[in-house]
């Protein structure tokens, strides 16, 4: 799938070559001091290789944030409605096209994709726990994270999302957006299917 439209030339090779290489597609629109965390905390990583951001039309100044991190920044075109998947699939286009097979001299071919949402933030060692329970059983392609609400106390809406998320660990037949997941997989299946509005990940 050609990306909808992309600004700004590919950034950050990882640091060191390693056995497994992430690149990380964060989505959003409108996030502003959220999205900021989201990808701070995804260029301060040791554990991500790239990182793209695809905006659904903001108009917060969040393109122009990414792109002073010197993140890869995709623009999604207004021709057909906004939907998470059509933003996730677009990023990893964005990826294929600047070259996420070979990021810098020696670096080592993207194996996983970390989706994220631009609401969320990025916990150190997600990735490397992620990659280790791949390791250990190869039938597992996708990890999710457990969510938490920074101020779940703040509300009783957010204190309701974060009991919400609060689902029992272990083997599960899909995860809620956020999550690592193997490229082979990825790719066998062709990506999300970006029509839908929702439950893009069952």
């Amino acid at each position: 799938m050609p990306p909808d439209a992309a600004d700004a030339e590919p950034v950050q090779a990882p640091s060191a070559p390693s056995a497994a290489a992430v690149a990380a597609v964060a989505i959003g629109r409108n996030e502003g001091e959220r999205l900021k965390r989201c990808l701070r905390a995804l260029v301060g990583s040791d554990e991500v290789a790239a990182v793209v951001y695809v905006d659904s039309g903001s108009n917060d100044g969040s393109v122009e944030f990414a792109e002073a991190l010197g993140v890869t920044v995709v623009v999604l075109d207004t021709d057909r409605p906004f939907t998470a998947a059509r933003a996730r699939n677009a990023g990893v286009s964005r990826l294929s096209e600047a070259g996420a097979d070979a990021m810098g001299d020696g670096a080592p071919r993207i194996t996983h994709f970390l989706f994220i949402d631009g609401d969320c933030e990025l916990v150190p060692g997600f990735i490397t726990a992620g990659l280790a329970a791949m390791r250990e059983d190869p039938g597992i392609v996708a990890v999710g994270g457990r969510r938490r609400e920074r101020h779940r106390e703040a509300s009783v809406y957010n204190l309701l999302c974060d009991m919400e998320w609060d689902r029992p660990v272990g083997d599960v037949t899909f995860f809620g957006g956020e999550g690592l997941v193997s490229r082979p997989a990825f790719d066998a299946v062709g990506g999300f299917d970006d029509t839908l509005i929702a439950g893009e990940e069952p």
